[in-house]
């Protein structure tokens, strides 16, 4: 199986999207929450339905980018927020995608891509973010397999992968998942080095 941007679209075609919650998590909420400068630019990259992107534009947030490699959520996007700037909205690879951020949102992006392009997204993650910019989200706690997406990783692999590239502010379980998600959830914040 190709996780290609054909396999994606079909997935909105089709409405398998499972791991769209219709919301923004919580987790994200109160990170977002917290953020006192509403200027930064801000990347979610792989971000389907973004509900992260209303959250942010409806909070004062302007600088904000979402990526995605298949039309279908960008789409979506542009209906639920008219007044967002199509220039936000791009439709392109993660890895051919060249621009710096502040940060970079992680929702369901890393567990989505193939395993064996861990190490490549550490370093795109890199390239992407601004001298002490921050990557900050949630990762999936549960063994990875073979079978996905999701796949899965555990704290340890997540600090071993990032810990060259990122000093690993905050890497821990979160504790105010939504209900389905309880204890599967590494909520984390990475500072570039």
């Amino acid at each position: 199986m190709k996780l290609n941007s054909n396999y994606w679209e079909e997935r909105y075609q089709n409405n398998e999207i499972g791991w769209d919650i219709g919301t923004i998590s919580t987790p994200l909420k109160e990170y977002i929450d917290q953020i006192e400068d509403k200027s930064i630019k801000i990347l979610i990259p792989g971000a389907g339905n973004s509900h992260e992107f209303d959250y942010l534009m409806d909070n004062g947030f302007q600088n904000v980018f979402v990526l995605d490699f298949a039309q279908s959520p960008l789409d979506n996007i542009q209906k639920r927020v008219p007044n967002c700037n199509p220039n936000q909205l791009i439709k392109s690879d993660f890895f051919e995608h060249e621009n710096n951020y502040d940060l970079i949102i992680e929702q369901t992006f890393f567990c989505a891509l193939e395993p064996s392009l861990r190490k490549d997204y550490v370093q795109k993650m890199k390239e992407l973010l601004n001298p002490n910019g921050k990557l900050a989200g949630l990762l999936f706690q549960f063994p990875l397999t073979e079978v996905g997406p999701p796949f899965g990783g555990s704290k340890e692999e997540y600090s071993s992968l990032f810990e060259n590239d990122f000093y690993l502010k905050t890497l821990e379980t979160a504790h105010n998942s939504i209900k389905p998600r309880q204890g599967n959830e590494l909520f984390f914040i990475f500072t570039k080095k």
